[in-house]
């Protein structure tokens, strides 16, 4: 064990009228600060993870954080960035920080704001966590470039609308449970399957059911090492965190194998000296539907190209063998890009300290979260347990 997690903060996500980035960054980490029984004083240090990619004016944002409280003022702030997996950027280099010695208190935050911007500057931005040179002209900007993946699944191991339709209702179905959720609506299994005014094809075979969310939000939480922790209130320990990063371009690799999302799962079982067997649940990064399907093979619960069986024999549903996305994942959330692994962190540590509410799951003990950037390009692994 190398970290805990001592307290944390979730906005809701949405659309976020009145909010900025600094109000977002603000309340969630006066809240997270306080959710530990801390005071700012006692932070020694701050990491924020803000993609932003030309959504916000305010560049520069480690240092609004110390608009939160003065007592922060003087304590080191940086901001991370590593595409769609930014939020676990920041938290793995606190974990980094606390593991060195270097600091006993650690705030991570990650933040968002998107729905300001146009749609179709929205589209150029999230384009440029692919490769320029090869994806540039994609149409349908990123989600023309997973739809490019999923047609070539679909060629390789055959038409897998069927279980793309049996994640998205899923999630959609677990999100309902999610009071931060920007969707908390059961669309059905039916809604999903089928192209409709209201579910059209957005890019190759995938429906804006198979889409992720555009989406404002934040979410914070504080890191100390597991002796202080078990003196605190919570301490929801790192058995591993793991980070593989593969080439930017999908033309150097298989992008229907997932191959860094697979190292890093096996770089933290390994670690954390457990199997897909011993965890509780698991948080994936499903910013497509075809993303959660590949991840399945990835992370080594079915074999290469038997994605399907996993949501189709019921492995994944929150009654499954192994719940995938309790938390309704980034389909219903919503996906902020800079939020989003710090908030899969957070709903993590909040099932497992039993505080999960509507979304608490019976006896959960330790918890699996997968966060990419790009087409499984930066892949992050990490693996809680409660230890108190």
């Amino acid at each position: 064990m190398t970290a805990c997690i001592v307290g944390w903060a979730h906005s809701p996500f949405g659309k976020l009228d009145g909010e900025t980035v600094e109000s977002l960054i603000v309340s969630v980490a006066g809240e997270a600060v306080a959710s530990a029984g801390l005071g700012a004083d006692e932070i020694d240090e701050i990491v924020l993870g803000h993609f932003n990619g030309g959504f916000s004016e305010q560049d520069f944002t480690a240092g609004l954080v110390l608009q939160a409280d003065p007592g922060f003022r003087f304590t080191p702030a940086t901001r991370v960035e590593n595409a769609c997996a930014t939020g676990s950027a920041a938290v793995h280099t606190g974990v980094k920080t606390i593991a060195a010695g270097k600091a006993r208190f650690v705030l991570v935050v990650g933040v968002e704001q998107m729905t300001a911007t146009p749609g179709p500057e929205i589209g150029r931005n999230l384009l440029k966590a692919s490769y320029l040179p090869e994806d540039g002209d994609t149409p349908a900007g990123f989600a023309g470039v997973f739809g490019k993946i999923a047609q070539a699944y679909f060629q390789r191991h055959g038409d897998q609308s069927d279980a793309l339709a049996a994640i998205a209702a899923k999630n959609h179905g677990n999100g309902v449970h999610n009071p931060y959720a920007q969707m908390r609506k059961d669309l059905g299994y039916d809604f999903c399957r089928a192209e409709s005014e209201k579910n059209p094809y957005v890019a190759g075979p995938l429906k804006r059911t198979d889409c992720s969310l555009v989406s404002d939000g934040a979410a914070a939480l504080v890191l100390t090492d597991p002796q202080t922790a078990l003196r605190m209130k919570h301490a929801i320990a790192f058995r591993a965190a793991a980070h593989v990063q593969d080439f930017l371009p999908m033309s150097k690799r298989d992008i229907l194998k997932f191959d860094g999302c697979r190292v890093a799962w096996e770089q933290a079982r390994e670690e954390a000296g457990v199997e897909l067997d011993d965890l509780s649940f698991v948080e994936t990064h499903d910013c497509f539907t075809i993303a959660e399907l590949i991840e399945y093979e990835a992370m080594g619960l079915v074999p290469e190209g038997e994605g399907a069986r996993a949501i189709l024999e019921g492995w994944t549903q929150i009654d499954g063998v192994l719940p995938v996305n309790p938390s309704g994942g980034l389909k219903s959330k919503g996906h902020p890009i800079g939020a989003t692994g710090v908030s899969m962190h957070v709903l993590t540590a909040m099932q497992l300290a039993g505080e999960a509410g509507a979304m608490q799951m019976k006896n959960a003990e330790t918890g699996g979260i997968f966060n990419m950037g790009g087409a499984a390009v930066a892949n992050y692994v990490s693996i809680l347990e409660r230890i108190k």
